[in-house]
């Protein structure tokens, strides 16, 4: 797939989510896609409370950064106390300006007590291209 492609994929995902186009151009022209899956364990009696304050920081993720494509929080259904995140950030740069926001660092600081272990798992995307009929899927 061409880098011009992929911008052009990238540009209709975000306007899929109704983001102007100004910030779809300006996200699609950065540097790559950034995606990881967060595997957390969570100490077991501290589970509801850190549900919780994850659904929290990834809803105000979604909502109020622009360059957070999608943070996916779930639970494995034989062992809850272990969480998947699916997160995709439009680069690094989105990134790392997640990683100052006020909601992120409640979340970090709230939650430290909470996790007995944190492996992030950094991802190749195999189809770009089926990322955009996945998302458009959920409307």
């Amino acid at each position: 797939m061409s880098s011009a492609s992929f911008k052009k994929i990238i540009s209709a995902l975000f306007l899929s989510f109704g983001l102007s186009n100004a910030i779809a151009q300006k996200t699609a022209t950065d540097d790559q896609l950034m995606v990881r899956i967060a595997e957390i364990e969570i100490v077991p009696e501290h589970l509801e409370t850190y549900k919780d304050i994850l659904r929290e920081e990834a809803a105000a993720s979604i909502k109020i950064e622009a360059g957070v494509i999608a943070i996916f929080p779930m639970a494995e259904q034989q062992q809850p106390d272990q969480i998947r995140i699916v997160e995709i950030y439009a680069n690094r740069k989105a990134y790392e300006a997640h990683l100052k926001t006020p909601h992120f660092l409640h979340y970090k600081t709230a939650t430290a007590k909470m996790v007995k272990s944190l492996k992030l798992v950094e991802m190749d995307p195999l189809d770009k291209q089926a990322m955009v009929q996945i998302f458009s899927k959920l409307k």
